[in-house]
């Protein structure tokens, strides 16, 4: 099955004339139609600048994409010019922003909000796109519909609003869905009906979810994939049930050991130390050094590579280093026996 979209060594920079901050630096993953790729990390790792990235929102200058490519269908979206990526974006990749009191018009009725992107990408009538936006709020579990749809924004609770930006979102029932932090917010009840109403769209519009989140009991839910993000760089990326059970790199280790568990019971959760890096400053070695109980003399002084270990996954942690060449070295073998 080929990729919907490609993420390909992708580096976005913020350039001031003090200094440059690297933002996202060097992520790279495939999204299979249908599945979800979760990328996780702490605030600050680069989780939306690569996605306001993959949809080309960000603000040129200050920022720039300076390396990559990002293939939706095959087709590389850094090269597109404006009016071609105005016809994916919203249509055929759609996005779920972090705070939807921001992200909806306070001045627009939902319904309108709905309809906007209806006439605009699939050239309905405003009375079909009107229509169809009513269907779209009961599908996403807003009651009334036929009424809800006359209300502003501030008439919604918070929970109501989040489903009004899926609504939005799903309009023009888009091939891949980004959601930035679709959860952030709500309550733990609110969380699991959001969450439940994703899958359930997923499934019935066959879409592909890039899940941007750092809630790891979210991943653990959603997810097939999962991309851990550190200081702007994927330091590890495997199948969600391989990253849970046996995670490589001491970063996600962390992560994992900081969730609350009811099978083991624990007086104090795990808290990984330090900050994380500043991005704009120049640093030697791997960025997580300073916070990390296993590191190595190496790690000090030399940044680690990417490391490509069994069942395509990847970690950037020296300590993979062994194992990858393992795996290399096998590999070698088996070609050399044929």
């Amino acid at each position: 099955m080929d990729p919907v979209l490609s993420v390909r060594g992708l580096r976005t920079h913020f350039v001031t004339p003090e200094r440059t901050v690297k933002a996202v630096d060097g992520i790279s993953y495939d999204l299979l139609p249908g599945k979800t790729l979760a990328v996780v990390g702490e605030s600050g790792s680069g989780k939306s600048v690569h996605a306001l990235s993959i949809l080309g929102l960000l603000p040129m200058p200050p920022a720039e994409i300076v390396a990559g490519e990002i293939l939706f269908q095959g087709r590389d979206l850094l090269k597109m010019r404006a009016a071609q990526m105005q016809e994916i974006r919203g249509n055929r990749i759609a996005m779920i922003f972090q705070e939807p009191m921001t992200s909806l018009n306070p001045v627009l009725r939902v319904g309108e909000q709905i309809a906007e992107a209806v006439v605009l990408h699939q050239k309905k009538t405003q009375k079909e796109a009107w229509a169809k936006a009513v269907d779209l709020l009961g599908k996403v579990g807003i009651p009334h519909p036929e009424e809800r749809v006359n209300d502003f924004p501030h008439q919604f609770s918070g929970g109501m609003r989040q489903r009004a930006m899926i609504a939005i979102a799903l309009s023009c029932e888009p091939d891949v869905l980004i959601a930035d932090e679709p959860t952030t917010a709500l309550d733990v009840t609110i969380q699991a009906q959001i969450l439940e109403l994703m899958k359930s769209l997923q499934r019935e519009y066959k879409m592909a979810i890039v899940l941007i989140t750092h809630n790891i009991g979210v991943v653990a839910e959603m997810a097939d994939d999962v991309v851990v993000m550190y200081a702007g760089r994927p330091v590890e990326r495997a199948p969600v049930g391989e990253l849970f059970s046996d995670p490589k790199h001491p970063y996600t280790k962390g992560l994992l050991a900081s969730v609350p568990s009811i099978y083991e019971r624990k007086e104090r959760l795990a808290a990984i130390p330090g900050q994380p890096p500043d991005l704009g400053a120049a640093y030697e070695g791997c960025p997580f050094v300073p916070r990390c109980g296993d590191a190595l003399e190496r790690c000090r002084a030399d940044d680690p590579p990417e490391f490509r270990l069994k069942g395509g996954r990847m970690s950037n942690c020296w300590r993979c280093e062994s194992e990858a060449e393992s795996r290399a070295h096998r590999f070698a073998q088996a070609e050399a026996a044929r």
